[in-house]
This record gives structure tokens, sequence and C-alpha cells, in this order.
């Protein structure tokens, strides 16, 4: 168990890496990186679309909301982009 969580780490300290090379990137649109940007800001700001308080819905906003934007901002990143980020780690 100890040595899959190792890897799952490995991974996505791997992946990490890559997408950070990606968001540096010159060919990389700037929408990508403002939706990124707005993911970041709303996970650490202190302020929520949908209250907390309400039984269920309250915790969409940190599962959904958050995830949708990282998601969205990596598939507007062009895959010639991803894959010579991929290629510059040495880790693939």
């Amino acid at each position: 168990m100890r040595a899959r969580l190792a890897a799952l780490a490995r991974a996505f300290k791997r992946e990490f890496a890559v997408y950070r090379c990606a968001l540096a990137h010159p060919d990389t649109p700037w929408p990508a990186k403002a939706l990124l940007g707005l993911a970041v800001g709303y996970a650490l700001l202190p302020f929520d679309l949908i209250p907390d308080f309400l039984p269920v819905i309250g915790q969409l906003d940190d599962l959904v909301i958050v995830p949708g934007l990282v998601w969205l901002a990596l598939r507007l990143i062009p895959p010639a982009v991803m894959a010579e980020c991929r290629a510059r780690d040495p880790r693939y």
C-alpha cells in the first residue's frame, strides 16, 4: 500500500511539473492562464459562490468549480505544447 501511494505521489508531481511548464510556455493561450489563476484564487480566497452552511450543495463549489476550471484550462493548452513539456521532463 505504501509503495502504491508513493508511486501515485510521484505521478502527481511529474504531471504538476508538466502543467507548470505548459503554463509558462509562450504558446499557451492567455485564457488557459486566466482560468488556472481563477481556480487558484477561488481555492485560496475565503469566498464561496454557494455558502458552506447549506446542506449537501454547500460543498459543491469546492468539489466542482475548482476542478472544472482546472480541467477547462488544461483543455485550452495545445497538445503540441503538452508534448513538448513532457519531452523536456526527464521523468517521462
